[in-house]
């Protein structure tokens, strides 16, 4: 039986292959190059943001609570999808990009040390 942490993996691997997947049934290749893809993502990061805009922080804070919650996590969804598809299609590992970038950022940002 998985551990929670191991449930919450996600498998690129395979993701990258329905989404391979999923392109290619609707001969979508051709459009998906960066440019297009750059744009359809900026979209999508558009339509998240617009959920939050107007709202106050105290709003923001508690929208996983109400009726947008599921709004929110569709966007969320395509946001995350597309960046996957874009880093596909440059022939980037995400997987190995955000680890290397964790590492980046720990050497940049060190935890205060008290003394």
């Amino acid at each position: 039986m998985a551990t929670p942490s191991e449930s919450r993996v996600l498998d690129t691997a395979r993701l990258e292959s329905v989404l391979t997947e999923f392109a290619r049934v609707r001969d979508w290749d051709q459009y998906h190059n960066p440019r297009n893809l750059i744009l359809a993502l900026t979209g999508e990061v558009g339509e998240l943001a617009e959920i939050f805009q107007w709202r106050t922080d105290a709003e923001a804070a508690t929208i996983m609570e109400g009726e947008k919650a599921e709004h929110v996590r569709q966007e969320v969804a395509d946001v995350f999808l597309y960046l996957m598809r874009l880093a596909m299609v440059l022939g980037i590992d995400l997987d190995a990009a955000v680890r290397n970038k964790i590492e980046l950022n720990a050497k940049k940002y060190p935890p205060k040390l008290e003394c």
